[in-house]
């Protein structure tokens, strides 16, 4: 018999929504914790900057066993997702397990000797700590704001100046009659700025450090997810841990694959004009391909041909009253700074001295499947394998851990096993792809087939693939399918 845990699910957005309903329907006692006064997590009202929306289809951002509504466009926006998050927690009851308004303040090794771990909680001026057996860390990588100052931004903000985070941005009235400089290349940069300059901005100025390629909702009036989301495409990448002959294939095909992502470059340099506004980047798409390659915004290329967004290379340097003055040496006239510069990676609740065993000194995590680590027993992060399918691959790693935690692995890993597993991939993040340390290396894309293919062995799952080769290479991942894949699988109750 397994016996039942108590287990800790820190965080209400997708991930921790998949972690708490695994865990539940194992019969374990579920307690999540979410800071907010709501479920979402990025996707959460008051986080949400006006018009955000997924830079994935609806098909590739749904749990197994929810598709998104039929009436959803097929790029949802925020608030679409935030009610379709509530539908998921409310079909699996998932509220009755959380505490909302609720903070972990930290997190040590129970000090009763017994495997786990203690939290010290916070939640209405009040602090306790409580006991547990297993926790689930399911914050992600955009929990808590990554912030930085310039020389002279407290002049700049007295004379009537403001600075504030792109997750701030949440009401387009912000922008009327501003002068706005938006810091970043992101998609949230591109999606404030264009949306500023829709809604009265006085002017807008984008200010990016390096050009990087983003690709267009349709590429050629092709569906992205049609060319990018294949395991066939997938696997003209050099993903980790390829055979002897997977090797001496990728050489032998090596000229075509080169011939089709030069292809593909020409096709978004001419479609978007990349090199009028000299953003041609200098990596190989091939290369550069990762959880950081944005979504083009509708509007954005637009924007810059009619003059309503301005862009500029660079990076701020310090403000004056009622400007920012970049390094390159524009002094541009700014009443509205928005740095939409992302989120501090981390888990800042967990001692030193186990995050100097999570986290390599070049910021690179130590973490087997992108779950756990063997330093840290008792505990799994849900939400660390950053994907462009991120609900799905939320709900894969989950149901690892769960079966991880309860020792119902059909490949249970040993101690070695992780270890070596883990310098593998860290050699193979620092010397054969450098774009995958994007994330702290915590990125699964462009590999979901073989991310989610490793996730299904080690379940045991007895299909992982679909019936139709044809469909299997040349089409995206259904999650769906992984719903069927899923539940091939052993299954079992606690307690």
């Amino acid at each position: 018999m397994i016996n039942r845990k108590t287990v800790a699910v820190i965080g209400g957005g997708v991930s921790g929504l998949a972690a708490a309903k695994a865990f539940d329907e194992r019969g374990h006692r579920v307690i999540g914790f979410e800071r907010s006064h709501d479920f979402g997590g990025v996707w959460e009202l008051s986080r949400s900057y006006p018009d955000v929306q997924t830079q994935s289809p609806k098909e590739l951002y749904c749990y197994t066993d929810l598709p998104m509504p039929d009436d959803y466009p097929e790029w949802p926006k925020g608030p679409q997702v935030h009610k379709y998050l509530h539908s998921y927690a409310d079909k699996h009851k998932l509220a009755r397990l959380f505490q909302l308004n609720t903070n972990v303040a930290s997190m040590d090794r129970r000090a009763d000797g017994k495997p786990g771990w203690t939290l010290t909680l916070e939640a209405a001026g009040t602090t306790w700590t409580r006991d547990f057996d297993f926790v689930a860390v399911c914050t992600g990588q955009f929990s808590d704001k990554n912030i930085i100052t310039h020389p002279g931004q407290e002049e700049f903000t007295s004379a009537g100046g403001a600075v504030i985070h792109s997750s701030e941005y949440t009401d387009s009235a912000m922008a009327e009659g501003k002068n706005v400089v938006v810091l970043g290349g992101s998609k949230s940069a591109t999606d404030i700025a264009v949306n500023a300059a829709k809604n009265g901005a006085k002017s807008v100025t984008l200010v990016y450090r390096e050009p990087v390629w983003r690709i267009p909702y349709f590429v050629g009036g092709i569906n992205f997810k049609r060319l990018l989301y294949m395991r066939a495409q997938e696997q003209q990448f050099n993903s980790w841990g390829r055979s002897t002959l997977a090797r001496v294939i990728a050489a032998v095909f090596k000229p075509l694959i080169w011939a089709n992502f030069r292809g593909l470059e020409m096709l978004l340099k001419t479609q978007l004009r990349l090199k009028k506004w000299d953003m041609v980047p200098d990596v190989p798409i091939e290369k550069d391909i990762s959880c950081s390659v944005p979504i083009v915004t509708p509007g954005l290329f637009e924007g810059f041909d009619d003059g309503t967004i301005k862009p500029v290379r660079g990076t701020i340097d310090h403000y004056e009253p009622g400007h920012a003055v970049l390094t390159n040496g524009d002094k541009v006239r700014c009443d509205l700074s928005v740095l939409a510069i992302g989120w501090k990676l981390g888990v800042p609740y967990l001692s030193q001295e186990y995050q100097d065993k999570l986290i390599e000194p070049d910021g690179q995590y130590r973490v087997y499947r992108l779950a756990v680590n063997p330093d840290l027993p008792d505990m799994g992060f849900v939400g660390f394998n950053s994907s462009f399918c991120t609900v799905l691959s939320a709900e894969m790693i989950a149901n690892w851990l769960v079966r991880y935690c309860d020792g119902q692995l059909a490949h249970q890993p040993t101690d070695k096993e992780m270890r070596d597993n883990m310098e593998m991939m860290l050699n193979w993040r620092r010397n054969e792809r450098p774009a995958a340390q994007i994330y702290g290396g915590l990125c699964s894309a462009p590999f979901h087939f073989k991310h989610f293919d490793e996730l299904l062995s080690d379940i045991g799952a007895k299909k992982h693939k679909r019936s139709n080769p044809l469909a299997e290479q040349f089409s995206y991942p259904n999650a769906k399918a992984y719903g069927t894949y899923l539940a091939s699988a052993p299954q079992y109750q606690v307690g």
